[in-house]
Formats: structure tokens, sequence, C-alpha cells
């Protein structure tokens, strides 16, 4: 079956300009994402990975499965980024947490604890605007 973040970016026809809006961004080859903060993130990991800092990312690249009969089943994080030593990361961008994104991330972690996931929360996302983000090109501001 096609990925998920494959799918919708080939049936997408939001703009995504606005906070909170998904929508292909032509700045990152088209790519389909749920909200400019995700927009902008993929934004910081290209200037990271031209930087030399990461090697390389993908945006909603796997899906895990939870061993549970009710309630969250499957997560898939936001951001697959690899280091340059070859290890992986998950970073997942969250302006807020409701309580089933907090039951995936608490699962996520239960059942893949060698698995290193990074959140990004408000305060961070903010605080990496504040520092890089007018300076990388097509940053949608927030206000």
């Amino acid at each position: 079956m096609e990925c998920k973040a494959r799918w919708m970016s080939n049936h997408a026809t939001s703009s995504g300009k606005a906070r909170g809006h998904g929508g292909k961004r032509a700045d990152l080859g088209g790519l389909f994402v749920r909200s400019s903060w995700e927009a902008n993130w993929a934004r910081y990991l290209n200037w990271l990975r031209d930087n030399g800092q990461i090697t390389g990312w993908a945006y909603e690249a796997e899906t895990f499965e939870f061993p549970v009969k009710r309630g969250s089943r499957f997560y898939t994080p936001d951001f697959r980024v690899t280091n340059p030593d070859g290890s992986v990361e998950y970073h997942e961008v969250k302006g807020y947490m409701d309580a089933k994104s907090a039951t995936k991330i608490r699962r996520f972690r239960k059942y893949y604890p060698g698995h290193k996931l990074i959140l990004i929360e408000a305060d961070t996302y903010y605080d990496m605007g504040a520092k890089i983000g007018k300076a990388l090109p097509n940053w949608e501001a927030y206000s």
C-alpha cells in the first residue's frame, strides 16, 4: 500500500500558507505537510542537512504498530532524521498535546525503546524560529 504522506501529496489541493493548514509546499519539492509548523521544520531540517549537521530526512516515512487491542494502534512520526553517524531519530512537531497524541507517544516509547523520539513543542519551535527562521527562505511566519 502506498504510504499516507505520498497519497496525500498526490491528492492535496490546499496551498497551505496559513498557520495550521496543510498543503503542498513548492519550495519543498511539492511535499504535502499538515501544517506550517511542519513545513518550517522541514525547511530547518534542509538547513541542517545543507550545513552537514544531518545527512537527510523524510516526512512521515515510517508507521509503527502497537500490540494493543484498543485505542491508538498506529503511530507515524512527522520526520525521520538521519545523522552523520548513521543513527536515526524521529521528530514530532506538536503545537499542543491532545490525549490521543500523548497516548501514541507514550506507546511508541514503551514498545520501541531503542528508537529516539524528539518532541518539537511550542517553546522549542518558537526558539528555533527566532534564532534562524527569518534567515530561511519561504519561512511561514506566525502571528
